[in-house]
């Protein structure tokens, strides 16, 4: 299901525009809010330091073909890309850029089927799904060819409305819901019977998390693509255009209630039913790549079975979701002549590679022996302040930090969970949704302001869990090692790991919070 060729000549007609704006940019002749307003739209921001660019690549349910991995690996090492950063929309990011490399990395990326329309802006951003969808055991059905649908369909309607705000589609493949569909704009949970569960207006943010208004219980999934168009419809109808910290869906929840927003939704839904033409009748799944030999098993705990008898997936997660500049060439290089073998971008920043056999596995687990070795080091932090404009507090090199402190006090493994680092209010890393979540700003230290991180407990995103955190309390940013060490200490000093430990020593764990709070 391919676009088709009109929508892309159109697509690279905005980008040979683009070249001049941001060549405007450059020399200073457009401010920062101006550009941002055009840029944003083709998936690019200038960072803070405005001679720099990052280009964000879609990928439709962080589906990273081999075709795209060849393409990331001659981009990267032909343009000397400084940084490359896993996103939790499953996207990619190309960071320090200058601006006359951008335009032409868009127009290029198109030839594999990477479009980074949308990738900001006031657009339908990265459709999400499962990262194991189509491999993983015990599923309802693989979810992936619907989110490349609705990508696509997305795409070739977004110069037709104007939203008040973006839209974040997650598709759930009835395992893991770490793709948020309970909180999402659109989640669309896979079920048993082959049907999905649609939940519409969650979301994060600074003000008013929400989880969605569940809408139907058993959607047929042909019929996606209606209830997408019904979204838009009742979004461009109920959002609000006039201030813009409320124009995302979630507010919809308090202008119309979560039955009226319901009803709205849902006569939608009839209307564009009853005006036809978005059946989806061709999807292709992606094969199923069997191994006969089903009796083999992988040495590595970072080895994931897949349904498929014989075959694995593994799991590699770079520190901070910083992926070093040469991976993609040792990954490409290990994957290129392996049948179906595929990379997945997950939110949580992880990439897994699947469709290995065993001896195959081994090989990866080798050259992916550099990511996190335990689950506190999976953590989450979006790019932070040094390099993100919006950014308030600097989220990567304090993950660095804490890394760094509990090595070196050595907390087992299970004694800290992983925790989600977002820079400012803008929940990049979903710090709502962690077990323990950060959010950057401020604390006022004898009248003065000092860098700090507003802190939340005991969030989830499991499937059927998914709560958010509750705030107790402001840490100073230079005290963040020393709590985490504490409170790692006392988990482990119990036997239990931290979920046990957290519930069965509430009033200990709180007590040490309290301390830097």
């Amino acid at each position: 299901m391919e676009m088709n060729r009109q929508w892309t000549d159109t697509f690279r007609t905005e980008i040979e525009s683009f070249q001049e704006t941001i060549s405007a940019f450059d020399k200073g002749e457009i401010d920062r809010k101006s550009y941002k307003g055009v840029s944003g739209g083709l998936g690019s921001y200038a960072q803070r330091d405005p001679a720099k660019h990052m280009l964000r690549l879609r990928l439709p349910g962080g589906r990273l073909t081999l075709e795209r991995l060849k393409f990331l690996v001659e981009v990267v090492e032909r343009e000397k890309v400084g940084r490359i950063k896993l996103t939790t929309c499953e996207t990619i990011q190309l960071h320090d850029l200058a601006a006359g490399q951008v335009p032409p990395l868009m127009a290029e990326a198109v030839g594999c089927e990477i479009y980074t329309k949308g990738g900001g802006g006031d657009n339908p951003r990265n459709v999400m799904a499962s990262p194991l969808s189509g491999v993983q055991p015990g599923e309802a059905f693989d979810v992936t060819p619907y989110a490349e649908a609705v990508t696509k369909y997305l795409l070739s309607i977004c110069r037709d409305i104007k939203m008040p705000r973006k839209l974040k589609i997650a598709f759930c493949n009835g395992v893991d819901d770490c793709v948020h569909s309970a909180f999402r704009d659109m989640g669309f949970l896979a079920q048993p019977d082959g049907t999905f569960a649609l939940r519409i207006a969650g979301g994060l943010g600074a003000a008013r998390p929400s989880m969605g208004v569940l809408v139907e219980e058993h959607m047929q999934p042909e019929e996606v693509l209606y209830y997408v168009r019904a979204m838009v419809d009742t979004f461009c109808a109920h959002g609000d255009y006039n201030n813009r910290a409320r124009a995302r869906a979630r507010y919809m929840q308090d202008t119309l209630g979560p039955d009226g927003l319901k009803e709205a939704f849902l006569k939608n839904v009839a209307a564009r039913k009853a005006e036809g033409g978005l059946d989806l009748t061709d999807l292709e799944a992606p094969a199923n790549w069997v191994c006969l030999d089903s009796e083999e098993e992988a040495s590595s705990p970072r080895a994931i079975p897949q349904k498929q008898p014989g075959m694995f997936a593994v799991k590699y997660h770079p520190i901070g979701g910083l992926l070093p500049v040469e991976k993609p060439r040792q990954l490409y290089e290990l994957l290129k002549d392996i049948p179906g073998a595929e990379v997945r971008i997950a939110p949580n920043e992880t990439l897994y590679i699947i469709n290995l056999d065993c001896d195959q596995v081994e090989k990866v687990i080798a050259a992916t022996a550099d990511g996190a070795e335990t689950e506190f080091e999976c953590s989450v932090a979006c790019i932070g302040a040094a390099t993100c404009q919006q950014g308030v507090r600097d989220s990567q090199g304090v993950l660095q930090a804490v890394v760094k402190a509990v090595r070196e006090a050595g907390i087992p493994d299970g004694a800290l969970p992983k925790i989600c680092i977002s820079g400012c209010p803008s929940s990049c890393a979903a710090h709502q949704a962690g077990a323990i979540g950060f959010q950057g700003g401020v604390k006022l230290v004898d009248k003065k302001p000092q860098p700090a991180f507003k802190m939340l407990l005991n969030g989830a995103d499991e499937l059927g869990q998914a709560r958010f955190g509750q705030e107790v309390g402001t840490i100073l940013e230079a005290d963040l090692p020393a709590l985490l060490v504490e409170l790692g200490k006392a988990a482990a000093a119990s036997g239990q790991d931290w979920e046990r430990w957290s519930q069965d020593h509430a009033q200990e764990r709180d007590a040490i919070i309290a301390k830097y709070a």
